[in-house]
């Protein structure tokens, strides 16, 4: 597959992401003998509707009007198993999740934040997690969990007159 355009990109193909992001997710839990039911499903796809981030409480009013049960334990344990399976991140600062674009990998995450539009990319970050574990070993720390997340203005962002937060 050929990734879609970035998305702050102006020819980014959404509904191509959002397909593609879905076919791998049946193909991974094929492969992986785990059951992508309709509700982790529908989950995953109102994730990938945009590339920001969303909380578990955002969620609840498209579930409850697709017919399931919008109760908080159910979009949790949608949520839990989409990380489990490497097909969302979590964003700690936002509280909220983000879809994967290479779930096929075990891999932490590191992302880009527009502090404007809340549009999220998550960043091949091998050289990035090689300095942090670097940095943690000459210390004698052992590294459990890591996210990398990183606040700024995306390119769009950047061209439009930013609003005073007075």
């Amino acid at each position: 597959m050929n990734p879609s355009p970035l998305p702050f990109e102006p020819d980014h193909n959404h509904d191509r992401c959002i397909s593609e992001a879905l076919e791998q997710a049946r193909h991974l839990c094929r492969e992986r003998r785990q059951r992508l039911t309709p509700i982790r499903e529908l989950v995953l796809r109102l994730i990938w509707q945009s590339h920001q981030p969303l909380g578990a409480y955002e969620l609840l009013p498209a579930l409850a009007e697709a017919g399931f049960n919008s109760a908080p334990p159910t979009v949790y344990r949608a949520l839990e198993f989409l990380q489990s399976q490497g097909l969302v991140h979590r964003i700690a600062s936002l509280n909220a999740f983000i879809g994967c674009p290479h779930p096929e990998q075990s891999h932490q995450g590191c992302f880009l934040i527009c502090r404007s539009c809340k549009s999220t990319l998550e960043l091949e970050s091998q050289p990035i997690q090689q300095a942090i574990r670097s940095s943690a070993g000459s210390l004698g720390f052992t590294i459990e969990q890591e996210t990398v997340e990183i606040v700024g203005l995306c390119p769009n962002c950047q061209t439009r007159p930013q609003r005073d937060p007075q």
